[in-house]
């Protein structure tokens, strides 16, 4: 039990760290345009280069871990993350910030996948739900507490703070690593051909769709030519699925011949829109709306973080005991109310009414992940653990 809650530590340390990355950026962002003096279009490759490149490196984990194993792609993932970390903070300009992002998005691209892989492997089916609760506050943590974390830091000691910060977890969780994920050394390691075709049809899919869901908003782009650009990548989509039919495919759709897999798999979808696409704008109502500072948006924001610190683990335990309809269910529409609720939400609002749909939002989101995410889990791996070790 101690090894498990130890390896459990160190994956919650991985995963928050990358999970953090992803939006504790986004309140910065005006301060970094005003210091390099870039455009709107030039700023938001911030966000939009660690996003593709982020994508286009999940795939390559399945194929990772089998080459060179889950103990060294969990290691390899979170020093180059760290190191990316560094060099964007240590960024004189706009393009090498942008450079350093892809770089870093890297080893973030790896680090929750191959995690969230590895609690699978050394937790009993029966705990697992338990320890996706725990595991989950991290990744979700991160993300609610990115856009506080972020204007605090930005605040009191600049921007590049926001990337220091990374550092110290990064090694942190390389050391405690090596002390804890030795069993993962035994995990056989295999050569599998590498599906450079499907690769090639994902990478272009991928960095098409992101390219033209970019020009909607741009004014001078007519309608037509992001259209051209959704169908092409659309195009592409299918070659990738076509190819992913052969021998060692890049990844294997046959998980969605479970009816389980496909339901759970667009809950997590939507979920995933309204948690980061919430977040997103939510900073930018308080204060541009709302007119309150950041440390006062950052204070609004902490219910919807706390409630989910707090209700996370008993979520997993429900997951545990197999209850996973109803508090899915009651989770989808406790979000829905609170997206209403943003809705309504004007420079007059009470500050009570914003805390509550924040405590909702937080409610909402603690009883959807676990349950779904242990359900989707337990629909894909149905093949005993592979590394028994830890659990003796």
């Amino acid at each position: 039990m101690k090894n498990r809650i130890a390896v459990l530590i160190t994956l919650m340390l991985g995963t928050a760290m990358a999970a953090l990355d992803s939006s504790i950026v986004n309140v910065s962002l005006p301060v970094i345009q005003k210091q390099f003096g870039a455009s709107i279009n030039g700023i938001e490759w911030v966000i939009l280069g660690y996003m593709i490149s982020f994508c286009l490196f999940i795939p390559l984990t399945n194929w990772l871990k089998n080459r060179i194993g889950y103990y060294n792609l969990f290691i390899a993932s979170v020093i180059i993350f760290t190191t990316g970390s560094l060099l964007c903070s240590l960024s004189g300009n706009l393009s090498f910030l942008i450079a350093a992002r892809i770089f870093q998005a890297i080893g973030g691209g790896a680090i929750t996948p191959t995690s969230l892989a590895i609690l699978t492997d050394s937790f009993p089916k029966e705990q697992r739900g338990s320890a996706i609760g725990w595991w989950g506050i991290g990744n979700v943590m991160g993300p609610a507490i990115g856009p506080t974390l972020g204007g605090v830091l930005t605040y009191y000691f600049e921007w590049p703070s926001i990337f220091y910060i990374n550092i110290p977890i990064g090694i942190i969780t390389i050391v405690m690593s090596i002390l804890f994920l030795g069993f993962l050394k035994k995990q056989p390691k295999l050569k599998p051909s590498f599906d450079l075709g499907g690769y090639v049809y994902f990478g272009i899919f991928i960095i098409l769709l992101q390219l033209s869901l970019t020009m909607i908003s741009d004014p001078n782009i007519q309608p037509w030519q992001y259209g051209v650009g959704l169908a092409v990548s659309l195009v592409f989509l299918v070659f990738f699925i076509r190819s992913s039919k052969k021998d060692n495919p890049l990844i294997d759709l046959t998980v969605f011949k479970s009816a389980t897999f496909i339901n759970c798999s667009i809950i997590i979808l939507i979920r995933s829109l309204a948690l980061y696409g919430g977040l997103f704008f939510l900073p930018f109502l308080l204060q541009g709306l709302m007119g309150y500072s950041e440390i006062e948006t950052g204070l609004l924001l902490l219910p919807n973080a706390l409630m989910m610190l707090l209700l996370r683990p008993y979520a997993g335990k429900l997951a545990d005991r197999g209850v996973i309809r109803n508090p899915s269910v009651v989770g989808i529409v406790m979000i829905a109310i609170s997206m209403a609720e943003f809705a309504f939400m004007n420079s007059e609002s009470h500050i009570w009414f914003i805390i509550l749909a924040m405590a909702i939002r937080g409610f909402g989101m603690s009883l959807l992940v676990s349950p779904v995410s242990t359900s989707l889990l337990n629909a894909y791996k149905c093949r005993p653990n592979s590394y028994s070790d830890i659990n003796k």
